[in-house]
């Protein structure tokens, strides 16, 4: 069986990538919290991505797959979005996730091919407003994804997951009554926001033998809205 290594997979996306594989995997969830895993077959180590290092001992020597889960969304106008928050949007979005990569990294290279699967927004891709933030913190993830696809070919395969909104603990602000609900899916071809089965899904292959002549790509499960005008 693989080895997998999700960071901040206690709830959300993360929780139904878990979902999807605890029984064909090992997955080691590095997550703050806990309880909505108890249930699951997983092992956790107890980690916070905004200030801890991740404790690798914890780990197998061999990681076959990585996937980083942490993310914000801070959605304001550029004006009133003071430097701090841009900084701390880059840091739990990118910095962390280098310095996740950078501690398994023998682990990963240990593997026959190993898979690590990030976390993008289509706001990198699309000029929307009040996204500055999260899409500079975005951006930067898809720049830096296709660069190390590039150097650790063959061992290592990197690839992006471009989501829309999706029906998380994360973006419960934005979808919290039917109003916004309404809103959020007229405004995707598709005609429905997202939800973590649609990401976990996707992660899942990323993670499989059946992507093995897959790296350096931004995938868009976005409901079409990357690349389709919604009729009327």
């Amino acid at each position: 069986m693989k080895n997998i290594l999700l960071i901040g997979g206690s709830y959300g996306i993360g929780l139904a990538i878990a979902k999807e594989l605890q029984f064909e995997s090992n997955i080691y969830i590095a997550s703050r919290t806990n309880d909505q895993i108890s249930d699951l077959k997983v092992t956790h180590i107890p980690f916070d991505a905004t200030s801890d290092t991740l404790d690798v001992s914890q780990l197998p020597s061999t990681i076959d797959g990585l996937v980083y889960c942490p993310g914000s969304i801070n959605l304001r106008p550029f004006k009133g979005i003071k430097p701090e928050t841009f900084e701390s949007d880059l840091h739990i979005n990118f910095i962390s996730l280098v310095k996740v990569i950078q501690s398994v990294l023998p682990n990963l290279t240990a593997s026959e091919q190993s898979s690590i699967v990030m976390f993008s927004s289509v706001a990198a891709s699309m000029g929307m407003p009040f996204h500055t933030s999260v899409a500079a913190a975005k951006g930067a993830i898809e720049g830096f994804a296709k660069a190390l696809a590039a150097e650790y070919a063959p061992k290592i395969r990197v690839n992006v997951i471009a989501p829309s909104l999706t029906e998380t603990p994360l973006a419960d602000k934005f979808l919290n009554n039917d109003v916004k609900k309404e809103k959020s899916s007229e405004r995707h071809p598709l005609k429905r926001f997202g939800q973590p089965e649609d990401l976990a899904q996707m992660a899942q292959f990323l993670l499989s033998d059946k992507s093995t002549w897959i790296t350096g790509q931004i995938f868009h499960v976005d409901g079409g809205m990357s690349t389709l005008l919604v009729n009327g």
